[in-house]
């Protein structure tokens, strides 16, 4: 497992500084930090190893840049002081930080992330009810998985039970309860979930 960090809470920290009032190290820094995700957005969607190329040779150079830039700056301010701190946040996670600049997959922040979590911390009392804790761990598994699904567009490939002591009786409904066999590409807007996708099979 690879532990890469968000750059967005790393900023939020200089935001929160800038928005309070005059703060020249928190507006640089938000600016050195902008230009970074200007980067990121001119290559998005291209491949890892295109990404990985470019943030080697554009990338990179800004973020030690950033780096050297703020070990300086904070050697002017206070140990106590709110800058300070924002500043030593981001060394104490350096190493989570620049791992995207080696792996062209890795996103600077968590927010696609976070994003694929709302609806499930939207459902968190219903979640409640499980029943078993097994139950509640087999839920968190599919909900992640159909998560994953609406994010990369593919339709995992699940295994339903093929067989069962009244499968003799039941011909028809087993054929559609493996409607999501194998792995298959679906465009996004049929990737919400694999009960739309079994739902769509079944009809």
């Amino acid at each position: 497992m690879t532990l890469a960090y968000c750059w967005l809470h790393w900023r939020r920290y200089f935001f929160e500084i800038d928005k309070g009032g005059p703060a020249p190290i928190a507006h640089e820094a938000l600016e050195r930090i902008a230009a970074l995700y200007a980067i990121e957005s001119r290559i998005r969607r291209r491949s890892a190893e295109e990404r990985r190329a470019v943030r080697q040779a554009e990338t990179k150079p800004l973020v030690e840049a950033l780096r050297a830039w703020l070990e300086n700056r904070i050697m002017a301010v206070s140990d106590k002081s709110t800058i300070a701190a924002a500043i030593r946040y981001g060394f104490n996670q350096w190493d989570g930080l620049v791992r995207f600049l080696d792996d062209g997959r890795i996103e600077m922040d968590t927010n696609s992330v976070e994003r694929a979590m709302r609806p499930i911390a939207l459902n968190r009392k219903n979640s409640l009810f499980a029943g078993h804790d097994e139950g509640a761990v087999n839920w968190a598994c599919l909900a992640s998985l159909i998560e994953t699904a609406n994010f990369t567009a593919v339709i995992p490939g699940l295994i339903w039970p093929t067989s069962s002591p009244s499968s003799s009786m039941a011909g028809p409904r087993r054929n559609s309860m493996n409607c999501c066999r194998g792995l298959g590409r679906a465009e996004p807007s049929s990737a919400r979930g694999l009960t739309t996708a079994c739902h769509i099979a079944q009809s």
